[in-house]
């Protein structure tokens, strides 16, 4: 009997996490206009929340806490962001306060603090998402405060999702041809003496 062996469903969640990322930070670097909030927020709940919720489990299948527990809480909070704009802007959802925001975007960089000390063993390149993210979150919560930390977040935010997008090429196509094409930072283990 063969084993069934599950793919690597990481190029799916980067990639959901990369694309959701970048189109909601255009709009909070100002390049792109509030107004595309109406096809970001649809995008980011099923690519961003439905398909990294969905990477995510096939990693706890595959036995990858990390990636099961990282792509299913950001899968998580995709999916969370998107419905709240949906009940507000059909006026079922009160707009929620700076200060309410703030919070949420602390707690979720906390997550992702204690996230990016476990990425530490992983590929270089997954570190640095975790690294531009923490750093998005508080940047975002105090961006609640001073719209120019928001725009400086929005920017902050795209290099975020470019290295998230270059991770999930470079998994992808090394996998397809079966060989390091895009190097990500992979950690060699050092010998012990």
């Amino acid at each position: 009997m063969t084993e069934n062996k599950l793919a690597n469903p990481a190029p799916l969640g980067l990639g959901g996490f990369a694309l959701s990322t970048f189109i909601l930070n255009l709009v909070n670097a100002g390049l792109v206009s509030a107004e595309t909030l109406g096809l970001v927020m649809p995008v980011a709940m099923f690519y961003g929340g439905l398909a990294q919720l969905l990477a995510g489990m096939w990693d706890i299948r595959r036995g990858d806490t990390f990636g099961g527990t990282c792509f299913s809480s950001y899968g998580a909070f995709w999916l969370g962001l998107a419905s709240y704009f949906f009940l507000r802007w059909a006026g079922i959802a009160p707009e929620v306060p700076p200060s309410g925001v703030a919070v949420v975007l602390f707690a979720w960089g906390i997550f992702t603090a204690y996230a990016t000390v476990a990425s530490l063993k992983l590929p270089r390149a997954i570190t640095w998402i975790f690294i531009t993210l923490t750093i998005l979150f508080f940047l975002l919560g105090i961006g609640e405060f001073v719209p120019v930390v928001r725009t400086i977040a929005g920017f902050e935010g795209l290099l975020c999702a470019l290295i998230a997008w270059y991770s999930s090429a470079a998994i992808l196509i090394n996998t397809v041809h079966g060989k390091i094409v895009l190097p990500v930072g992979e950690r060699v283990a050092v010998p012990k003496r």
